[in-house]
């Protein structure tokens, strides 16, 4: 264990050593988010399923259209910022997925609920089409195939989704390593 008072008078070797330990105990952090996920259970706000059941629908119908496992796992995890706040919940998700995934999926979290606000936004007097400002980005097609195809169609308490051990193995890989700091 590396021992100093401030950073300003660490030493390489004693970061070395931090970054070590910081490899070796990655494993920490898929635990975490899949204990973030299960935490979704206590969270209902009216809808007619919680909210780990809507992140696994969510992710199963990913999955079961073919999605590639990152998607598959930042479908899983889109909501679990509402573990925090609700109104700031896609930026929360988004920054936790961000080291694990490639960009345009870290947009697609980032941005979800301009492009899910096409299904509710009018009821609440805002704009429903404000996933317009986003048209041309590259991760664009991905963020409306998220949003109109399993998203929003994830709130079904009787549709069979896969558990959350199913999607475990995927959680573990994707966060196995960052591709970025």
């Amino acid at each position: 264990m590396t021992s100093f008072p401030s950073m300003d008078v660490s030493t390489r070797e004693q970061w070395m050593e931090i970054v070590e330990k910081t490899i070796e105990a990655q494993p920490r952090v898929a635990r975490q988010v899949l204990a973030m996920v299960k935490g979704l259970s206590d969270i209902t706000d009216g809808f007619s399923v919680d909210q780990m059941q809507h992140a696994l629908q969510t992710a199963t119908r990913a999955e079961r259209d073919g999605a590639d496992e990152e998607v598959i796992v930042a479908s899983l995890l889109h909501d679990v910022g509402k573990l925090i706040s609700v109104p700031n919940h896609p930026k929360i998700a988004a920054e936790i997925l961000k080291p694990y995934v490639r960009h345009e999926v870290y947009c697609m979290v980032s941005f979800h609920q301009d492009f899910q606000g096409r299904y509710y936004y009018e009821h609440l007097g805002m704009n429903p089409n404000l996933r317009e400002q986003h048209r041309g980005q590259a991760w664009y097609e991905l963020a409306e195939k998220f949003a109109d195809h399993w998203d929003q169609k994830a709130f079904d308490p009787t549709f069979d989704a896969e558990s959350l051990e199913h999607f475990e193995p995927m959680v573990v890989n994707v966060f196995a390593q960052a591709k970025s700091i």
